[in-house]
């Protein structure tokens, strides 16, 4: 039996490049961070991103390069405005790199039809969403033209995107 490995698993197996396409403009809204910044409850941001920020610093500590491009909606969703200030939190304090790329200057681009993440070039893991967001399945593929056109699409959205800290959500 062959068992699907996880996303931490694929991330301790990376060891040159890990790239994450986000093109949704919700992720559900059932994420406890999400809700207790929704209705201005405190939320212990530092122990709620810990798995995943310790997991990105050890990847990061491994010379993996990790980067993360979003594709948003302009005026932002209240969803994304909540993304964009966990970001440092969850994100950059691991050491990922983050771009957001207004979703009118990417019309021209060529884009798969779901949120990926790309490893070392040869594994694309699709991450399959319910219309309100919540995560629903994956998919991988190792097919040397799904990775290109990942890749490629990466590429083009990366390029064009605005890095982080220079971002203004609109």
């Amino acid at each position: 039996m062959n068992e699907t490995p996880t996303l931490d698993e694929l991330l301790k197996r990376c060891v040159r490049s890990a790239m994450h396409l986000e093109m949704r403009d919700t992720y559900g809204y059932s994420s406890p961070g999400y809700r207790a910044w929704r209705d201005g409850v405190p939320f212990d941001r530092t122990a709620f991103d810990a798995p995943w920020v310790n997991l990105i610093k050890e990847t990061v500590s491994r010379g993996v390069v990790v980067r993360r491009a979003r594709i948003v909606s302009e005026p932002i969703s209240d969803y994304i405005r909540y993304e964009h200030y966990a970001t440092p939190f969850a994100n950059l304090a691991g050491g990922e790199m983050v771009r957001w790329l207004p979703r009118q200057k990417a019309s021209d681009l060529a884009l798969p039809g779901n949120d990926f993440w790309l490893f070392d070039g040869r594994l694309v893991r699709f991450g399959f969403h319910s219309g309100d967001g919540e995560a629903t399945g994956s998919e991988d593929s190792e097919n040397p033209a799904v990775v290109k056109l990942c890749a490629s699409a990466f590429e083009a959205v990366w390029e064009r995107a605005i890095d982080h800290a220079e971002y203004r959500p609109a």
